[in-house]
């Protein structure tokens, strides 16, 4: 098992290196898109730092825990995006019938199809929650440690949330556009207070939109430095990237090739 992990944190990094070279050909337009995410995420602190300077506090929650809510949810979108950016497009790549290209890798489909791609406004993200949370939380180390933990957790979720609802595709037709809603659904739910739901809304998220794994867990964990608040958020990140494989291989062996000619390099 070290070594299977070892072997496949080399092909990450081997995948890395690769995409940002050759997101790098066109140097302006990787760094003009990566900034304009960082603004438009920035747009959002704006208004929270406004709306807390006219309320100081929302049902119990204060501007520092809003604004580690936007640094975790935006810093563990940008990693999981960044590292593995055709999870994004995933729902695409299957309705396309665009698989049989990664199907020909010797190791499993799944690793090589993640890593294959980045996205460049994911970078944006990343840095952006780190920024936010380095600027204006001012962590202590121990702080930071956490929420750096927590950001790669959160990621490995956001990644087994979009190989679930992709995985659709395989058994509904296309389900891009139900894809879409559904992973838009849980960035939005995941940028807002706990506080602001409850009943059966506040239960959808930790079911159907599992945006408590995403931010609110993390926020708890990080506000008292707690280890059984990590182990929930690791808890989450690994049921979901056990559905999200699941469901990928399952519809796998009903997949229909696209009979699609194409090069790659």
């Amino acid at each position: 098992m070290p070594e299977s992990l070892k072997n496949y944190l080399g092909l990450m990094a081997a995948y890395v290196r690769i995409n940002l070279n050759a997101q790098l050909e066109y140097r302006g337009a990787f760094i003009s898109e990566a900034v304009a995410m960082f603004v438009n995420d920035g747009s959002w602190v704006l208004f929270w730092v406004m709306f807390f300077h006219r309320f100081p506090a929302l049902k119990g929650w204060n501007l520092q825990d809003v604004m580690t809510i936007w640094a975790v949810a935006a810093g563990s979108f940008g990693i999981a995006h960044a590292l593995m950016g055709n999870g994004w497009h995933l729902p695409t790549i299957i309705v396309n019938g665009q698989l049989d290209l990664w199907m020909l890798y010797p190791r499993a489909v799944l690793p090589h199809l993640l890593l294959g791609r980045t996205m460049s406004t994911a970078w944006g993200d990343a840095a952006f929650g780190y920024a936010v949370y380095i600027a204006l939380v001012r962590p202590d180390l121990a702080h930071f440690l956490m929420f750096v933990f927590l950001t790669v957790s959160v990621a490995a979720l956001y990644v087994g949330f979009s190989v679930a609802s992709a995985s659709l595709g395989f058994f509904v037709g296309n389900a891009a556009a139900l894809c879409e809603q559904w992973r838009f659904a849980v960035i939005t739910f995941a940028t807002y207070p706990q506080s602001l739901f409850s009943g059966l809304a506040k239960l959808a998220l930790f079911t159907i939109v599992p945006a408590a794994f995403v931010s609110y867990i993390p926020v708890e964990a990080l506000r008292m430095l707690s280890i059984r608040h990590v182990l929930a958020s690791v808890f989450g990140a690994v049921v979901m990237l056990g559905i999200g494989s699941a469901m990928f291989y399952a519809g796998l062996r009903r997949y229909e090739s696209g009979n699609l000619l194409s090069m790659h390099g």
